[in-house]
C-alpha cells in the first residue's frame, strides 16, 4: 500500500508570507498587489522613455531612468526570493508560468551589463499585469478566458491546416509573380515576391512594391479578394469550438501554497498542477 505523501508545512511566518504575496482576499494581500501593480506599470514606463530619442540624449533624464531600472530591478529581485521562500515547492513555482515570467522580469537589467540595449526587453513584465484580474476580483474574467483557451486548443489542428495551406498558397502566386513582373518592377527575387504576396492576401497592402503588367494587376487583384475572404475562417473555426464547448466553472482567486499555481475550479480542494492541498 502506497501512502501520499505531504509536503511539509509552512512555518507560521512564511504561511503569512504566501498569504500577503500570492494571496488578494486580505487587505495586506490586496494592498501589496496594488504596490505592485503600480511598480510594473512604472518600470514599463521607464523603459519605453529610455527608447524617446530626445530623453536618450539627456544626460540627466538617462542618469534618472538608470537609476530607477536598477530600483525596480532590485525591488522585483526581491519579491522574486520572498515568492520562492513562501511556497513550500520553490522549483515547481520556478517553471510555473508566472514563475518565468517573474524571472524574467528582472533578468534584461543584468543582461544588459554584457548586452547593451537588452533592458528594452524588460517590457515583459507586462504580462505581469494579468495579476490585476485576480487582485480586482475579477474572477468571471479568468473563467471566460480559460473558455477561450479551451477552444482555441480544440480548434488549433483546423486552423493549423488552414495556415499550412494559405502558406503554400502565398509561395505559389509569389513565385508566379516573380516570373510575370520581374525585378523590373521591384520583385527581385522569389523570397521578395514571397513577401508580397503575404502583405497583400492580408489586405495590409504596405504599397512598397506593387505589380506594374496586366497579368501582374490581376493576379494581385485576385489575392486582395481571396485575403478578404480568408480573414473569416479562423473566426468562423474559433467561433464553432466556442458554441460547442460546456460552460466553463466559476475559477477562484486562491493560489496554491506548495507551487504558486492560480487559476482552479471555485470547489477545487487540491491543485491542477502539483495536487497540494489548498
Amino acid at each position: 500500500m502506497t501512502e501520499t505523501v505531504e509536503a511539509p508545512r509552512l512555518a507560521p511566518w512564511r504561511e503569512r508570507m504566501h498569504e500577503v504575496i500570492f494571496e488578494a482576499d486580505t487587505p495586506a494581500g490586496k494592498a501589496f498587489d496594488v504596490v505592485l501593480l503600480i511598480l510594473i506599470a512604472g518600470s514599463i514606463v521607464a523603459v519605453m522613455l529610455e527608447s524617446v530619442p530626445e530623453i536618450a540624449a539627456d544626460a540627466n533624464w538617462v542618469l534618472a531612468l538608470h537609476i530607477a531600472e536598477w530600483t525596480f530591478t532590485g525591488l522585483f529581485a526581491i519579491e522574486y526570493a520572498l515568492r520562492m521562500n513562501c511556497v513550500r515547492r520553490p522549483l515547481r513555482y520556478a517553471r510555473s508560468f508566472y514563475g518565468i515570467i517573474d524571472l524574467l522580469a528582472i533578468l534584461p537589467a543584468f543582461v544588459s551589463l554584457l548586452i547593451p540595449g537588452s533592458q528594452s526587453f524588460a517590457v515583459v513584465r507586462a504580462v505581469r499585469l494579468l495579476r490585476a484580474f485576480r487582485v480586482f476580483k475579477l474572477a468571471h474574467f479568468l473563467t471566460e478566458a480559460s473558455s477561450l483557451r479551451r477552444a482555441m486548443v480544440a480548434s488549433w489542428p483546423k486552423i493549423a491546416v488552414f495556415l499550412m495551406t494559405v502558406l503554400v498558397l502565398i509561395v505559389i502566386v509569389g513565385s508566379a509573380m516573380y516570373v510575370i513582373e520581374g525585378p523590373e518592377s521591384g520583385f527581385t527575387s522569389i523570397p521578395t515576391s514571397v513577401y508580397w504576396a503575404v502583405v497583400t492576401i492580408t489586405t495590409v497592402g504596405y504599397g512598397d512594391i506593387a505589380p506594374q503588367t496586366a497579368l501582374g494587376k490581376a493576379v494581385a487583384s485576385m489575392m486582395m479578394i481571396m485575403g478578404y475572404a480568408l480573414i473569416v475562417v479562423p473566426t468562423g473555426v474559433l467561433s464553432a469550438e466556442m458554441a460547442k464547448s460546456s460552460p466553463a466553472k466559476p475559477v477562484s482567486t486562491q493560489a496554491c501554497p506548495d507551487c504558486g499555481a492560480e487559476g482552479h475550479d471555485a470547489d477545487a480542494k487540491f491543485c491542477r498542477a502539483c495536487g497540494g492541498k489548498l
